[in-house]
């Protein structure tokens, strides 16, 4: 990059994550001006770097005094025939005398700056300029550009993403030299696929999107360089299912009769149509001989435990073994005591009272004895176990498998992929693979992060399920309110059910994975803790309650005796973190209060919901805010309230955190080469790659290097932290 821009230049490029010739040519224009157009000044944010075109309006120079003697200023105002911008320029009287003959009234230029306020106006301070005429044709400027004269030749002017270091036309600078250096581009698509795909050739598209000679040329050279990075980061996927499609994996058929059958016949309910339909779709592909890559996705509380767990039977039946990850060590300890209780005395082979048909079911976690933990790993690795339930202490070397044919991973966003690879090693032949999540998942997103697996939606929950209410409880407009809800609490407790608080931070030191992160108001107040909530609560409104305390620093054995006391009833209130976020069942449990609602986002405040109304009893879920009406916050908390819909919620969510955090690259700050996709906007664009991805892949075959290339491109540039995900 530094012998293309030079080493100055190639810095402030690598601020905004541009660190290759590739990166440089796929930072397009944010818009386009022809010569006779103008700027919407009314849109203008205070603090935003900005780069207008605009006609001069006003002009003059005025001198004033100072300890250095006299100065002068040049006090330009710009507009767009409505709005008006205020331009104040400082310098030596020969310099704003220069200015002042380049910016007469009438001129027409582009003007980039930060927005700042003066007098109540907007206004930029010392920006930069260039002047044009009608056809966009460079005239004057602070410092003539060759690549605005060249861009501006009677075709469209591309304004760029800049910066005060880095203005617009420098950036069409960088951007001229760019596609000077690398002159005709081999094209890394086939043929064949461009007409599959309708775009051009990749040297057309470059020079059209950053160039075009009209507006028409704009749209099919963006859409090419959009489709290049869902193809890549397709073909990734259509490689991943390849791969994992020519291993082999035992054939794990659904028998007529034994445990699963005898589970079956026992159950006091009907399954879903949707527990079947997706039943059904896990059981044909255990009966294949390759490898299983199946997504569940459900609904809170749509019973996706209940269909993973007749999956592991069915491989407990045809000889095998199952194996639950979970990401803590009180999901993994729920999971335990579920399937158990499930599974009454179907779960107690070896044992007198065990029945017919029956396995074992074991724990496996990392705070458990060296005496326990041998135990479970002999069983294990014995076969005793059918079914192993644990957390990451599963992936240990010292963890073996008698025979291992179904991996289920419980909310797969927080394995890796080598994490995952580490417990379907433990098999001499691949295992078939379950991933279950809770958050529902936009088919787009589906596509990309979860592209490698099939996904199966179970978007019905069983009968008995109470409604639950959701009401945001304004604490500025409304500091009344705040009292009503802990009066809730209280009247539920009187009336035999209990509540869950939730806090964002356990203290206020905690930087802990439990710790919400989210975009917050300037003027928000710190968010109250669980130590200091919990103190509060226990010596004012819920004083004579029993209030117990859970969150992930605790030791296990004391967090998970919390929770155990809590389920069984011998506790009315628990103040928690987002550990009770999954997993946790509690059906007495009827109102939930959460305190800095605005700190968490939609899909944990939809989680943190479903812990509530799992039994009879209607459920409200009270969420405490003091983010403004009109702010992003409240938009969030009044979507949750509005329904209970998960892929509702999903979409909702999906259109605020936009693509920085679907990919991961918001959290982690890592490179990511998905400049231009956007999963919302190119959900067909995306689609129509899959199709594309597929028939190249089947067309080639694995080892073709134009597809090595397109894996290379997005494994090598593309976010980790979203990648491995899959």
């Amino acid at each position: 990059m530094e012998k293309v821009v030079g080493g100055a230049t190639a810095k402030r490029l690598a601020a905004w994550r541009i660190e290759t010739v590739g990166d440089l040519l796929r930072h397009l224009p944010r818009r386009y001006f022809a010569g006779h157009e103008t700027s919407d000044l009314a849109s203008l944010v205070p603090g935003e770097e900005v780069a207008v075109m605009a006609v001069v309006r006003r002009s003059g120079v005025k001198e004033f005094g100072g300890r250095q003697g006299t100065r002068s200023r040049l006090e330009v105002t710009i507009t767009d025939g409505t709005s008006e911008l205020d331009l104040t320029f400082f310098g030596k009287p020969f310099h704003t005398s220069f200015w002042h003959k380049q910016l007469p009234p009438g001129a027409r230029g582009i003007f980039a700056g930060k927005v700042g306020s003066f007098h109540d106006r907007p206004q930029l301070t010392n920006p930069d300029y260039v002047v044009v005429d009608e056809d966009g044709r460079f005239v004057a400027g602070q410092k003539r550009n060759e690549a605005l004269t060249q861009v501006g030749h009677g075709g469209l002017i591309g304004l760029y993403p800049a910066s005060k270091q880095l203005p617009t036309w420098k950036v069409a600078e960088c951007v001229q030299l760019a596609l000077d250096a690398v002159g005709e581009l081999p094209d890394p698509l086939p043929e064949w696929v461009r007409r599959r795909l309708d775009v051009p050739d990749l040297t057309t598209a470059l020079r059209a999107v950053h160039q075009p000679r009209d507006r028409d040329e704009v749209a099919p050279a963006r859409r090419r360089l959009v489709l290049d990075e869902a193809l890549a980061m397709q073909v990734t996927m259509a490689l991943r299912r390849a791969e994992a499609a020519a291993e082999p994996s035992v054939p794990r058929p659904r028998r007529p009769d034994g445990l699963l059958a005898d589970f079956d016949a026992a159950l006091p309910f009907t399954l879903t149509a949707g527990q079947q339909r997706v039943g059904e779709e896990i059981f044909a592909d255990l009966a294949r001989d390759v490898p299983m890559q199946r997504l569940l996705q459900g609904e809170v509380g749509s019973g996706k435990t209940l269909v993973a767990l007749r999956a592991m039977l069915a491989v407990v039946d045809a000889g095998g073994q199952s194996a639950l990850l979970a990401p803590t060590e009180v999901l993994a300890a729920q999971h335990h005591a579920t399937l158990t209780r499930m599974l009454g005395d179907r779960a107690a082979a070896g044992t007198l009272t065990a029945a017919e048909h029956a396995t074992r079911v074991v724990l496996l976690t990392g705070s458990m004895s060296a005496a326990q933990k041998r135990a479970a790993m002999l069983e294990a690795a014995s076969g005793q176990a059918g079914i192993v339930v644990g957390t990451h202490a599963l992936l240990s070397e010292k963890v073996q498998f008698a025979d291992l044919g179904l991996v289920v991973v419980d909310e797969q966003h927080r394995f890796g992929v080598e994490q995952r690879a580490a417990l379907t090693a433990k098999a001499s032949s691949r295992p078939h693979l379950l991933v279950m999540t809770a958050t529902p998942i936009p088919r787009s997103v589906a596509m990309t992060v979860f592209g490698d697996l099939e996904v199966s939606t179970l978007s019905e929950l069983p009968g008995g399920r109470a409604e639950v209410s959701t009401v945001v409880v304004d604490e500025r407009a409304h500091p009344g309110w705040v009292a009503r809800a802990w009066q809730r609490v209280v009247e539920e407790v009187a009336a035999g059910r209990q509540a869950f608080v939730v806090c964002s931070r356990i203290s206020e030191s905690d930087r802990s994975a439990e710790a919400v992160a989210v975009d917050v108001e300037e003027d928000t107040a710190p968010p109250r803790t669980v130590q200091d909530l919990h103190a509060e609560l226990v010596a004012g409104p819920l004083s004579g309650l029993r209030v117990e305390v859970v969150h992930g620093q605790l030791p296990a054995e004391e967090k998970d005796a919390a929770m155990a006391r809590f389920a069984a009833g011998e506790s009315d209130v628990v103040v928690a973190t987002t550990v009770i976020e999954v997993g946790v069942d509690v059906p007495n449990a009827s109102v939930m209060v959460v305190s800095d609602a605005d700190r968490f986002g939609i899909s944990q405040l939809h989680q943190l919901r479903g812990r509530i109304g799992r039994g009879a009893h209607p459920g409200v879920c009270l969420l405490l805010t003091t983010a403004a009406p009109d702010s992003e916050a409240r938009a969030r908390l009044d979507a949750v309230a509005a329904t209970r819909d998960g892929f509702v919620l999903a979409d909702v969510d999906l259109e605020q955190r936009r693509e920085g955090n679907v990919l991961g690259a918001r959290q982690s700050g890592a490179r990511s080469s998905l400049r231009l996709l956007q999963v919302i906007r190119h959900a067909d664009e995306i689609g129509l790659a899959r199709e594309v991805a597929e028939e190249w892949v089947a067309r080639a075959g694995a080892d073709d290097p134009a597809l090595a290339d397109m894996r290379a491109q997005i494994e090598l540039l593309a976010e980790p932290e979203w990648l491995e995900r899959t």
